[in-house]
């Protein structure tokens, strides 16, 4: 039986003890936006860790070894689950810990669907080059449509807020793909945009010829141009926005920001080379963007 079958079944109840579960669950992934969800009160970082908690179902579910026929069956039935919530009626454990925050903050039922939309992107196929329209497509649904459920709980609900998660959501995901280019490649995957890797003579598609070909360095700094003009977007939004209730949205730009430069820094020569910021200058931006 599968935990989530289990957790339709035998999960525990509503109220502090599903709480705490979820807790548990965020806790354990050990993610990189867990000191940005810190920063927030207790209830509103239930309610994001709820969301944290459903993001990592999907995309569990796109990122595992099943034939794709099941992945995306497993997403409609999450699909159906989501339904279920906007109709008072979750059975899903993690859907049963999205209700209260749903309602207390007015979560989106099109921002739920449109990930599910981009998981199934990843779940469909191996997403190989797309073109740009699609790349921005895909990163809108899975990390954009993210940070429009975010900023509702963070507590700023304007338009500003959601052009940061427009642009912030952008941003993150750009530096999650030029992070992660060799965990992508080995997994058949590779979210490179069409236009620039012609524009420097790669003709290829095959993820792992593509990461060896010596154009690759170029490639990557043309798509880390696109993700510093997303977080210069985001930043100029933020001027717009309750700076207090957006203070993780600016915690989690900071960092990734800062990833995005040492990767700069190190360069693509090498994608499989671990890029990790140390934990003191994580701090400083804790400090610096979340509570100074």
């Amino acid at each position: 039986m599968s935990d989530t079958a289990f957790d339709a079944i035998a999960g525990p109840p509503d109220g502090a003890a599903l709480r705490e579960t979820i807790r548990h669950r965020v806790e354990a992934a050990g993610t990189s936006f867990y000191w940005a969800m810190r920063l927030l009160p207790q209830e509103r970082r239930d309610g994001m860790y709820a969301i944290y908690a459903w993001c990592r179902e999907v995309d569990d579910i796109a990122d595992g070894e099943r034939p794709a026929a099941l992945k995306l069956a497993a997403l409609a039935a999450w699909r159906d689950e989501i339904e279920a919530l906007y109709g008072a009626r979750p059975r899903q454990l993690v859907a049963r810990a999205l209700h209260a925050p749903m309602l207390q903050y007015r979560l989106r039922r099109e921002d739920f669907l449109a990930v599910i939309d981009g998981m199934e992107m990843d779940a469909r196929e191996d997403i190989r080059a797309p073109d740009l329209e699609t790349l921005d497509r895909y990163c809108a649904r899975v990390a954009s449509a993210v940070g429009h459920l975010s900023v509702q709980v963070f507590g700023d609900a304007s338009p500003a807020a959601h052009r940061v998660a427009e642009s912030l959501g952008r941003a993150l995901q750009l530096t999650n793909i030029l992070r992660d280019l060799d965990e992508d490649a080995r997994r058949g995957r590779l979210y490179l945009p069409r236009e620039i890797l012609e524009r420097h003579g790669i003709r290829v598609v095959e993820p792992l010829a593509v990461l060896r070909h010596p154009a690759l360095p170029a490639v990557c700094r043309d798509v880390a141009s696109i993700a510093e003009r997303h977080f210069r977007d985001a930043e100029q939004a933020m001027t717009r926005c309750n700076r207090r209730a957006m203070r993780p949205a600016a915690v989690m730009g900071a960092v990734y920001r800062a990833t995005l430069r040492a990767l700069l820094r190190r360069g693509w020569r090498d994608p499989a080379a671990a890029v990790a910021l140390s934990r003191s200058l994580k701090l400083w931006l804790v400090v610096r963007h979340g509570l100074l």
